[in-house]
């Protein structure tokens, strides 16, 4: 007989966190609420709207697959015909639950066809999850047979991967600066302190780029259960890649290599001069290291003054779909330290920051 069917604790994490950055980026900026005194399914009866595009409904339909296909795997308890059934249902109930609540705030427009595309974005999703997601968090499968030999058990671990994920995505902010996260100014409304001074601005680039990426590196350290520099470095190089697709998309002219300044420069050789010292050091010390990069770094980018030379299209950005993905990574970048900060505490209470590969003393 096969052996039974489990559902992926790695492949519901990544659902939780999707659902939640899409319920985000489609209620985002949540300003304004207010009674429309309309029907509030009444949006489902519209006629085709003339100012819908071929990008607006291929990303209406492209950008909620992974949720679907993640769903799949996460409810692998069931026979593979139910969770993927289930799939497709729950991501028809996400998007006509924010469409609907989109009625009550003055920025947002419900849309019928947004509901569609998102539901067809859930069906391919949701197929695809039942081909092959099973198989990516498989426990027989390459991935997962990596993830048990170099990544620490357990719930720390799949956090741990989610949280990499998640930082990738806050590198597709294109007005900040090179791996800066933690910006609390755009969600409180708060002030800049400093006011731009060439020379200064590079010295706090510079900082900001290799404090954070020594965090990121001693973070991803702490969740290894073996030390190899191969994950690091391809994590720094899609990092990098991100970035560069943000500036490409979202910068007018599309300029892929604006973030390499000479604070971004400098930045990059020094944290990685730091983070080559850092993991020489023992194991014990990483995780208080990462903290402490995390905290300088969030410090320093609420501290920063704007950047003036920034190219970004805000006629863009300002967009239906693309306004939802800007609200996204914005948030994202703005917690994501902070939800790190307090994963460095899980692994240190759970005894799994102390990795093999390293020296002890």
């Amino acid at each position: 007989m096969p052996p039974p069917r489990r559902s992926s604790p790695l492949a519901a994490y990544f659902a939780a966190a999707i659902g939640v950055l899409i319920v985000y980026a489609c209620l985002h900026p949540f300003a304004g609420w207010r009674d429309p005194g309309l029907p509030v399914f009444e949006f489902l009866q519209a006629p085709w709207p003339r100012y819908y595009t071929w990008v607006d409904l291929t990303v209406n339909v492209i950008g909620i697959v992974p949720f679907s296909f993640a769903l799949v795997p996460a409810l692998g308890r069931l026979p593979r015909g139910w969770a993927v059934f289930l799939a497709m249902l729950l991501t028809c109930l996400l998007s006509l639950s924010v469409e609907t609540l989109q009625n009550f705030l003055p920025s947002r427009v419900p849309s019928n066809v947004d509901v569609g595309c998102n539901t067809l974005g859930g069906v391919l999703g949701a197929l695809a999850g039942g081909r092959w997601g099973s198989r990516l968090f498989d426990p027989r499968s390459g991935l997962t047979r990596w993830r048990q030999r170099r990544i620490v058990p357990g719930h720390p671990g799949e956090i741990g991967l989610v949280l990499m994920g998640l930082w990738l995505l806050t590198l597709l902010t294109p007005e900040n600066l090179l791996f800066a996260t933690g910006d609390l100014r755009r969600l409180f409304d708060l002030p800049t302190p400093l006011q731009f001074n060439p020379a200064r601005f590079v010295k706090v680039e510079a900082a900001i780029t290799a404090s954070q990426l020594l965090a990121v590196g001693l973070t991803s350290r702490c969740m290894m259960r073996e030390f190899s520099p191969w994950p690091l470095a391809l994590l720094i190089l899609l990092g990098l890649g991100a970035k560069s697709l943000a500036a490409a998309a979202f910068f007018s002219p599309g300029d892929p290599l604006h973030w390499v300044t000479p604070g971004g420069q400098i930045g990059l050789a020094a944290g990685a001069a730091l983070l080559g010292t850092a993991l020489l050091l023992p194991a014990r010390s990483h995780a208080m290291l990462a903290g402490m990069a995390l905290l300088v770094g969030t410090a320093l980018v609420n501290l920063a003054p704007e950047n003036p030379f920034l190219p970004s299209d805000t006629a863009l950005i300002s967009q239906g779909n693309f306004l939802n993905f800007h609200g996204l990574t914005q948030l994202t970048a703005s917690l994501w330290p902070f939800a790190t900060f307090a994963y460095l505490g899980l692994l240190g209470a759970s005894g799994a920051s102390n990795p093999r590969g390293s020296p002890r003393r």
